[in-house]
């Protein structure tokens, strides 16, 4: 059974970093493309960053360019998004997802997200 569990979330002042980790389990993890989406409150879903799978090619939307970086550690079945320079735009459930490509929606598998909050 294909499981991904997001953790890392909290609150965080604006100008800080926080790092979010998604966990796999019931696959191994670089035979899939791993996307972070994000949802803010009245907000539609928004992809955030992808990493695909084989060369590990990596996209990143315009809004978090330079600051956010996604990476995976194979050995431990994980993808990480390291998040700098925060703001409280990025305040959002942050979501990791699967699919064999990184598609801007329609992933197949999802997590069930850990929530960010960017305040003073």
């Amino acid at each position: 059974q294909v499981q991904l569990v997001e953790s890392g979330g909290g609150l965080v002042q604006p100008g800080g970093s926080l790092r979010l980790s998604c966990t796999a389990s019931g696959f191994t993890l670089d035979y899939l493309a791993i996307a972070w989406f994000r949802q803010a409150p009245g907000k539609e879903r928004e992809g955030v960053s992808c990493v695909s799978r084989g060369d590990g090619s990596t996209f990143y939307a315009d809004s978090v360019k330079g600051r956010f970086t996604i990476s995976r550690d194979n050995a431990k079945n994980t993808v990480y998004l390291q998040m700098n320079s925060l703001k409280p735009e990025d305040t959002a459930v942050y979501y990791c997802a699967a699919d064999p490509y990184c598609r801007p929606n329609g992933m197949d598998y999802w997590g069930k997200g850990t929530l960010v909050t960017v305040s003073s």
